[in-house]
């Protein structure tokens, strides 16, 4: 039996209430989908979440991968649930129909996709990398590479991955050693060792493209000098057929706190000089091409910490509505007063608000991310798709980074919220926090992650796109201060959102006089961020939510949905916005004590 629950109806809320995802039904590139085949889709995303993955998510994660004679095993049940996700178009229903896919809106994909993040995370990471593989081969790739590797990779009977890191060569990715050759029919020998390579090696597909970071001989050091190549595990014809091997090898795979259904392995190119592989893009290119998989990755990154928080939440809340502990706190000195279910305790209520806030809020922005990405590649208005661009290219490393770390403070609360039991196996909570953990780690880690929001997005059209986004929040906190319910919570975001533009202020002011004091603190400005984001979206949802409430039946569902999602962004404006006045004070106190500890 599985322990996963959905939460369905807030994710229709955020879909269709408040990014009202059907204006996209009036632009040409989704005008053949409506929406019924939204609701459909969304159905259909649950059945297989709920039916197929989540029932193989506690024993594939105690059965793991191994490494049998060179060929890693993936946990059986797998393939089963593999041909289904397969057969149901679920690898990549976002991709273009020319390719194979189902031209679907990457919001509407994503939000599939956190029930199927939430259902079996593992699982998700075999489809999940072949699917950004596929699309930077379709984008990148020569005409005879797209029409060999990108349908095949698009359905699933080719699967890829992602492989930039070496052991001296993580976050440091221009200091990587594996090096490619150029041979006289276009390819190049490639000979190197990658690490932590998820998905990198299974018998669940006949064949496999590694995406390859090296550096050709002779160019020069660093990122500028980096290219990126396609490297199949099957050397395929140029009529499309496999041939033989190509010299691509597992010596070991990793095992880990979590994801262990996911082989994460170690891969040697070239050990008998044998490797060969196509340049993808153009040579000292390769980060360009690279990044953006890395970008779709990282919203998709942000993804796995807001489903898996959301699992965490909902099992956690059904938890505490069933166990019954103690008496209500105003009889607490009564020895024979009736038991009460743990939800009753005011401590539990505050750890079950602060899991919905932020599940809610996480789910709000991904999702709004995604929406911006759909609307961007659609509309006719060069000027607006390039404003829409540059939104989601700010938010990007919040998406990465604040959703991972806040979805991990969720399951951490989820495991407090059961007291013993959450910690031990038989519940599905300390595994919902051991799968989510990585998820701060790759993809660029969160430290650097906040790196880039300060040093590079930030900068972006000398900090116009910044400003104009504070703009956009700052016209909802004018037009929504006197709401009748829901002002108060307007006017902290207001000093959450003012807070936020002193400090970047004072960073553009001091950051190229005295580099590593912004950087210092760049974490805490991402987490001043994410809160405004979240915040505004939330209290957003909140003032949509108060104005249903009048015709709503008085105790239906509606009603209590509706008013809870009216309550939760109070609480997350007056619990947790003002922590950015602590984030703030710490920034601007010029403590250098961190820079100078002698470690």
């Amino acid at each position: 039996m599985s322990h996963y629950h959905l939460d369905r109806r807030d994710v229709e809320f955020v879909l269709f209430e408040q990014l009202q995802l059907e204006k996209l039904l009036n632009l040409p590139k989704y005008s053949e989908y409506s929406k019924e085949i939204f609701d459909m889709v969304l159905g259909e995303a649950q059945k297989i979440a709920m039916d197929v993955l989540a029932p193989m998510n506690e024993p594939a994660d105690k059965e793991g991968c191994r490494l049998e004679d060179g060929q890693v095993k993936i946990p059986k049940i797998f393939h089963d649930a593999y041909e289904k996700y397969k057969a149901g178009g679920w690898v990549a229903p976002h991709a273009k129909v020319e390719w194979g896919g189902q031209g679907m809106p990457v919001s509407l994909y994503l939000a599939a996709t956190e029930f199927f993040v939430g259902a079996c995370t593992s699982f998700l990471f075999y489809p999940g990398l072949t699917a950004s593989a596929a699309h930077v081969v379709e984008l990148f790739g020569s005409d005879l590479v797209k029409k060999n590797y990108v349908e095949k990779m698009y359905s699933g009977d080719w699967t890829g991955t992602m492989c930039l890191t070496e052991a001296g060569a993580g976050s440091a990715v221009g200091d990587l050693l594996t090096s490619a050759t150029p041979n006289d029919d276009g390819t190049y020998n490639v000979v190197g060792t990658k690490i932590f390579i998820s998905a990198g090696d299974h018998d669940m597909a006949e064949n496999i493209g590694h995406l390859v970071l090296a550096r050709v001989k002779g160019d020069p050091a660093g990122i500028k000098g980096i290219s990126l190549f396609l490297v199949p595990k099957i050397w395929v014809k140029d009529d499309g057929s496999l041939g033989e091997a190509n010299d691509v090898t597992i010596p070991s795979i990793e095992h880990k706190m979590g994801i262990n259904a996911c082989s994460t392995c170690v891969i040697n190119f070239g050990d008998e000089g044998k490797c060969r592989g196509y340049l993808i893009g153009k040579r000292m290119k390769g980060i360009v091409a690279m990044f953006h998989m890395m970008n779709e990755a990282r919203i998709v990154t942000g993804a796995q910490g807001m489903a898996l928080g959301n699992a965490a939440y909902q099992s956690a809340l059904l938890y505490a509505k069933e166990r019954v502990q103690g008496t209500d706190i105003s009889n607490m000195k009564d020895a024979d007063a009736p038991r009460v279910t743990i939800d009753k305790h005011p401590d539990v209520k505050r750890m079950l608000a602060t899991m919905k806030a932020y599940s809610e809020g996480l789910r709000a922005l991904i999702l709004k991310s995604a929406y911006l990405l759909d609307m961007s590649e659609s509309i006719d208005d060069p000027v607006e798709a390039a404003r829409l661009r540059g939104v989601l290219e700010l938010l990007t490393p919040i998406c990465k980074a604040y959703c991972t770390d806040k979805g991990f403070k969720v399951t951490e609360l989820a495991i407090q919220t059961y007291g013993g039991y959450g910690y031990i196996r038989e519940y599905p909570v300390e595994q919902y926090m051991r799968d989510v953990k990585i998820a701060s780690l790759y993809e660029g880690t969160n430290g650097i992650q906040a790196m880039d929001l300060l040093g590079r997005k930030l900068p972006m059209k000398n900090g116009m796109v910044f400003m104009n986004f504070l703009g956009v929040i700052g016209d909802f906190i004018d037009a929504n201060k006197a709401h009748p319910v829901l002002g108060g919570a307007v006017l902290l975001l207001e000093k959450a959102k003012n807070k936020l533009g002193e400090v970047s202020y004072g960073f553009a002011m001091s950051g190229q006089s005295d580099p590593d004091y912004p950087m210092l603190h760049a974490v805490n400005f991402l987490e001043m961020m994410g809160n405004v984001v979240v915040g505004h979206l939330l209290i957003e949802g909140g003032i949509i939510a108060a104005g249903k409430l009048p015709d709503a039946k008085e105790g239906s569902s509606d009603a209590v949905y509706y008013s809870n999602k009216v309550k939760t962004a109070q609480f997350f404006a007056t619990n947790i916005l003002p922590g950015n006045d602590a984030l703030a004070a710490a920034i601007v106190s010029k403590d250098r004590s961190a820079l100078e500890i002698e470690f």
